[in-house]
């Protein structure tokens, strides 16, 4: 993984549940497919409350209609991201946006796990409220040595609790390919 990752920031609300991130009528498609996987990238977030999508504004769509990858690719969202069902499929679906990186005041337990478990994201904790200092289209970057935000539309600077021992497990892909690497899984 690169030392830092910039791009554009996608603002959402509190509470942004899985059936939000990737609606149930779209888990259909094969993740395994290259072709039909592309459908999560395009459905990722399209059930988001208007009023909680790309703040402040509200109402700004993540992936626009007929595209599969986001011109978004840093979430940063309030508390409880990922709450709700226990689909590995809401990462995913980020993640086929094109999206790397998500920053929440808190996740859901198992949406953090398997963002991680399946390398799809990282998924950073603030130290303070973003969703509230950052606007949808702000240009950012990601310092992942300091764990460190820096809005480079007005070079405000916000401190990331630190990845610790899920950085190696995303860096390697996933969890398998982690246990793989480090010989906790025996290759053929």
């Amino acid at each position: 993984m690169d030392k830092k990752i910039s791009g554009f920031a996608y603002v959402l609300g509190n509470n942004i549940d899985t059936d939000q991130i990737i609606p149930a009528e779209h888990l259909v498609y094969s993740m395994s497919d290259e072709e039909e996987s592309k459908k999560y990238g395009q459905f990722a977030l399209s059930s988001v409350p208007k009023k909680e999508a790309g703040l402040p504004h509200g109402g700004i769509p993540f992936v626009d209609e007929g595209k599969n990858t986001s011109l978004y690719n840093i979430i940063i969202a309030g508390a409880n991201f990922g709450c709700g069902s226990s689909r590995e499929h809401a990462p995913y679906a980020i993640n086929k946006a094109g999206c790397n990186v998500v920053i929440a005041e808190s996740y859901a337990r198992i949406f953090y796990r398997n963002a991680v478990d399946g390398g799809f994201l990282v998924p950073y904790e603030c130290e303070q409220k973003l969703n509230d200092k950052i606007h949808t289209g702000d240009k950012l970057e990601i310092d992942f040595e300091r764990n460190l935000l820096i809005d480079l539309s007005d070079h405000r600077e916000f401190k990331l609790k630190p990845l610790g021992d899920v950085l190696p497990i995303i860096e390697a892909g996933g969890l398998f390919e982690y246990a793989r690497k480090t010989g906790m899984i025996k290759t053929v």
